[in-house]
């Protein structure tokens, strides 16, 4: 792909480029060479509820995965579907995907039809990897409806596997993602991946925007500019050697993936350990058994483990930093955070797109619990903007815009364009208030999103999803207070006739036409 080309979200201007690379900022490396490079090759790496891998079973995997999957003929630039739940087998798919030039495409486990379908239409992938089933949800069931509506998918990976009775003779396009590299392989990286003929400045994997305008969109990351982003919010993060990384936030989502998250800890040579935000007692034992000194969380699952641990019983003294983004965090639920499971306090705002902010381990307890923080990265540039783009006045509220070698300067295909200044910077859609300090406090949206733990609901797409039902006349979704989400789905309704419309029968329209079921509405008015 020509590095210039910033339909697809490249490089962007020649000049930029140089700038970036000249500043040492983007580097001529590989996302796979910088996460697994490096370090004792004994060194423990990655842990999940099954299985433990060193640093140099992991390359060994990889390598073996990467190696089968050109077999199967997946292809440098094939985009691929990873919509895969926290685990091992996440993380060796999408690095041996980077390592042949394929294309992952990181999606969240909750994501259905409703959102997957204009995804699969715009980065038209070859490959869906998703788990057998999780949370009662078939998604093998999913992925085979997507297959056959969407001609560019010619196969499936499933995890955790789908057995001989789910593979039948006319399922021969459909493979178990373990088998792709337990197996004997190839003995390091180095034996796979050459012919792949990379350029640091291609497009190594695409994101996705949180949606709050509308469907996700492919956000792509080349392999300098997102290793910019990993090195820079894994040094604010203090990761080391001595790291031992809880991710329990679907790492699909950036936050728990890369920024810093498991690759963050890789890259440092530390090691992360794989779960699920549902067991608070669970996650809270782990701390204790593995030593863990970094976790990150949403403020509703912040409040879940305050709630458990309140109950006593769970050593976490090895924690050292609690980072929390997705939501605003009460200044409050900070102090209680520090007080009952220890650690500092480390609040993250920022986005897939690319800009992210930290409050500093070092900040005063003021900042630290009443700012989310400020850039990461010496190199991007915010300005905060009145409607018509003009810079307000100093801690004014105006919208936050921004550009540098973490920033994104297009969505995949040139979508959403408007999203874009002339000049190059993205428009967030977040109000903010820039403190004197420089660090940021958010105050909203520009548009209608309810915050659902971290989780974006453009009111609009609910709306006119809902005036689909044929007993709606007119809707209005808006948000309503949680006391542990935040924010929850209330929806303002206008029959059309004189039928009443329940909250299960609409929530069950809903779930049929493939909406997500974080989306759904909890209340009628």
């Amino acid at each position: 792909m020509d590095a210039s080309d910033e339909r697809f979200g490249a490089p962007g201007p020649a000049h930029a480029a140089r700038a970036y690379r000249h500043s040492g900022w983007w580097r001529p490396e590989f996302l796979d060479d910088l996460v697994l490079g490096g370090h004792a090759p004994d060194a423990p790496a990655l842990r999940d509820a099954g299985r433990a891998l060193t640093r140099a079973e992991l390359r060994r995997a990889v390598a073996g995965c990467a190696h089968r999957l050109r077999a199967l003929g997946v292809a440098p630039g094939d985009a691929v579907i990873t919509q895969l739940t926290n685990g091992i087998p996440l993380f060796v798919l999408v690095l041996a995907l980077v390592r042949i030039g394929a294309r992952p495409v990181l999606t969240p486990p909750q994501l259905r039809e409703h959102e997957l379908d204009p995804v699969i239409a715009a980065v038209r992938p070859t490959v869906l990897a998703m788990p057998r089933a999780q949370r009662r949800f078939d998604h093998l069931a999913l992925a085979r409806r997507l297959k056959e509506r969407h001609a560019s998918v010619r196969m499936l990976l499933v995890a955790a596997g789908a057995d001989a009775a789910d593979r039948a003779a006319d399922r021969a396009d459909e493979f178990d993602l373990d088998e792709l590299w337990t197996g004997a392989g190839p003995a390091d990286l180095e034996d796979v991946g050459a012919e792949a003929g990379r350029s640091p400045s291609d497009v190594a994997l695409y994101l996705l925007s949180s949606g709050t305008t509308g469907a996700p969109k492919p956000i792509p990351r080349t392999h300098e500019a997102f290793g910019h982003v990993i090195r820079t919010s894994a040094g604010v993060s203090g990761l080391d050697e001595d790291s031992v990384y809880l991710a329990v936030l679907p790492a699909t989502h950036s936050f728990a993936f890369s920024h810093p998250g498991v690759l963050g800890t890789l890259c440092r040579g530390g090691r992360a350990v794989l779960a699920g935000p549902d067991d608070p007692a669970e996650a809270l034992r782990l701390i204790a058994a593995e030593r863990v000194t970094h976790c990150a969380l949403s403020p509703a699952v912040l409040l879940r483990w305050l709630q458990a641990a309140r109950q006593g019983g769970f050593d976490t003294s090895s924690l050292a930093v609690i980072q929390v983004g997705g939501a605003r965090l009460d200044p409050a639920t900070a102090g209680q955070a520090h007080a009952v499971l220890g650690g500092r306090i480390q609040q993250v705002y920022g986005m897939s797109e690319g800009l992210l902010n930290f409050t500093r381990l070092d900040d005063p307890p003021e900042v630290i619990a009443g700012t989310q923080g400020r850039p990461a990265s010496p190199g991007d540039e915010t300005l905060v903007v009145d409607p018509d783009g003009v810079p307000v006045a100093a801690g004014a509220v105006g919208e936050l815009i921004t550009r540098g070698p973490s920033v994104i300067t297009a969505y995949h295909g040139g979508a959403a364009p408007a999203s874009f200044t002339a000049d190059g910077y993205y428009r967030t859609g977040d109000l903010v208030r820039r403190e004197a300090s420089g660090n940021f406090v958010v105050m909203g949206r520009v548009k209608d999103v309810i915050n659902r733990g971290g989780e974006k609901i453009p009111a609009d797409e609910l709306e006119a999803l809902v005036l689909q039902h044929p007993g709606v006349g007119a809707a209005a979704a808006v948000a309503m207070p949680h006391a542990v989400l935040g924010e929850a789905v209330c929806l303002y309704l206008v029959p059309s006739g004189d039928a009443p419309v329940d909250l299960r029968g609409l929530r069950r329209f809903l779930t049929d036409r493939g909406l997500a079921a974080f989306k759904l509405p909890e209340r009628l008015v």
